[in-house]
């Protein structure tokens, strides 16, 4: 929060989205703000009213949408995810005419049978997106998420990138990238537990030409020490009668002495070489397959 003088204020209030607006009234119910010229309004109730905020053009931030009366009202909290975006919410009512989601707010968001592909159950967790419609001016969640995505575009190689683990599939994890583009994270390149949901930092490898991304969690640079890591395990697993003296509780001295690799590398390199089934560890050993 800061001094209107330096601040830019919104031209317009934008249900959905982040405003920076400034008190023009102080009513009962709360302080009124108003946009960059002053030709709208919209209510800051008293439950998000820090005493600062009582003063005339001061500049808040808020979050714009609308009330049970379709009212636009500010909130300073934050949603799970704002118009445009994907996230993954929980289902706390049903209707016969849609469903209603946990996205952070007082109001849950609606989710219309329309926008469902399959019927919502309570207490089940769907990847949606927050749309507005713009006839009525009220947010809404859909499950029909590939209307919203689009072909990458602009992206290059090593390009570091935010993204939302929407599916587990045989190949690996399907990731929304920049709430814009579908990308894929390969079982054999991922060293970590992932779920559905997670927001991850992801860095781009390669544009498949399908529309879908290539991508890894790692930067380039430590992929790249990865396979070469793997190809020393190979190598001299196929110079020891497919066996090695090693796995991921040895030393990091024994490592660095009967591989030249830091434990750390090691782990990443037998981990990928494990999930791509071409070793086993048993009883201490590491076991070509």
């Amino acid at each position: 929060m800061e001094n209107p003088k330096d601040s830019n204020i919104s031209h317009d209030i934008s249900v959905g989205k982040i405003n920076s607006l400034a008190v023009t009234r102080i009513i009962e119910f709360g302080v009124v703000l108003r946009n960059h010229n002053g030709d709208e309004e919209v209510l800051l109730p008293n439950a998000y009213v820090l005493d600062e905020m009582k003063e005339i053009g001061f500049v808040v931030e808020v979050f714009i949408y609308t009330d049970s009366e379709d009212r636009r009202v500010a909130t300073t909290l934050r949603p799970k995810a704002m118009e445009g975006e994907f996230g993954y919410f929980e289902v706390v009512d049903f209707k016969s005419y849609g469903a209603f989601v946990d996205w952070g707010l007082p109001k849950d968001l609606f989710v219309p049978l329309s926008q469902q592909k399959t019927y919502f159950q309570v207490g089940k967790k769907y990847i949606l997106r927050v749309a507005l419609d713009e006839q009525t001016g009220r947010l809404y969640g859909s499950q029909k998420i590939g209307r919203w995505l689009e072909e990458p575009k602009g992206l290059t190689p090593s390009q570091k990138l935010d993204a939302l683990v929407i599916a587990k599939t045989p190949m690996g994890y399907k990731v929304i990238v920049q709430n814009l583009f579908e990308g894929m994270l390969y079982n054999n390149e991922v060293f970590e537990d992932l779920h559905v949901g997670d927001r991850k930092v992801v860095y781009v490898k390669s544009y498949r030409g399908d529309g879908k991304l290539d991508l890894s969690l790692q930067p380039l640079g430590k992929q790249a020490k990865t396979v070469d890591a793997q190809k020393r395990i190979l190598s001299k697993l196929a110079e020891s009668d497919g066996k090695l003296v090693l796995d991921t509780k040895s030393t990091p001295e024994d490592i660095e002495s009967m591989l030249g690799l830091s434990k750390k590398g090691f782990k990443a390199a037998v981990n990928s070489l494990k999930e791509s089934g071409q070793i086993s560890i048993q009883n201490g050993e590491i076991i070509l397959l």
